[in-house]
């Protein structure tokens, strides 16, 4: 029987982890306790967290690592491609959890094919053991409507830029009534909502940092979330988030403000090319 797949509910989230001092940022997540690692092929890292991930000593089933097929590389045999590139960059011979990084390669050109064969793609590498779940990030719910009448596995996962101020209710709905898990990039909106005089205001309330603040507001949602740090103590603080409880009133009071800290990135809309 197969195991249920259980994703983690904090991570650490690697894009630019590596782009000041290569590996080593990777090494400190590990030594503070992460055993999350998020990555993808835009991200150009996934050598240094193999390299890492090597050199911690650290046995492979004790950690999850995720990986992405970026945009350009969608359609049946570029997935594959690009599968096997990550795992042979990563240094192992399977990934966790394996994502379509965005559901279209630009606003113009038709997209619906090349995603569904793109999905068929991200199948076969499930059902051949190279990756142990598969899923999405940045779909909307028009865009899983594309793949949801000819998936035999349905997504695992949907990795979305949720946080304070920007939590795309419709797509986060859409997800629990189809079953798929929620997963927060930006969960601290890339800094933008930390700073806000109204989160620092209630950080301060719970004794906390603003940081834990806001990851704890997506995992009291059951949220996975996969922030970015750089310092240990960042990042040990990051993943000690549970140690206090929002209270409703203030949930409520923090699902309902006003939009901010947006990165200003769409699936429909923005290409990072």
């Amino acid at each position: 029987m197969k195991t249920q797949f259980v994703l983690p509910l904090i991570g650490f989230g690697t894009y630019k982890a590596t782009e000041t001092d290569g590996k080593a940022n990777i090494l400190r997540a590990l030594e503070a306790g992460y055993r999350y690692l998020d990555t993808a092929a835009f991200y150009f890292n996934e050598e240094e967290i193999g390299q890492a991930v090597k050199e911690s000593g650290i046995a492979r089933e004790e950690l999850f690592i995720a990986s992405k097929v970026w945009l350009t590389e969608l359609g049946f045999e570029k997935t594959l491609k690009s599968c096997e590139e990550s795992l042979k960059k990563l240094g192992t011979d399977y990934l966790d959890l394996f994502l379509v990084h965005w559901p279209r390669a630009d606003q113009n050109s038709e997209w619906k094919e090349p995603l569904i064969q793109t999905w068929k793609a991200m199948e076969q590498l499930c059902e051949e053991g190279k990756v142990k779940a598969i899923g999405v990030s940045n779909f909307l719910p028009h865009h899983l409507e594309v793949i949801k009448p000819i998936w035999k596995i349905k997504p695992a996962v949907d990795q979305l830029e949720l946080h304070v101020g920007y939590m795309q209710e419709t797509a986060c709905r859409y997800c629990r009534e189809n079953g798929i898990l929620l997963q927060a990039w930006s969960p601290l909106g890339r800094g933008r909502v930390m700073n806000e005089p109204i989160i620092t205001e209630m950080a301060a309330k719970y004794n906390v940092s603003p940081a834990k603040l806001l990851l704890q507001f997506l995992v009291q949602q059951n949220i996975s979330v996969i922030p970015k740090a750089s310092s240990l103590e960042r990042m040990k603080e990051n993943l000690d988030i549970s140690s206090f409880e929002i209270a409703e009133s203030d949930m409520y009071f923090l699902s309902c403000l006003p939009q901010m800290g947006w990165s200003g990135e769409h699936p429909d809309f923005v290409f990072l090319q």
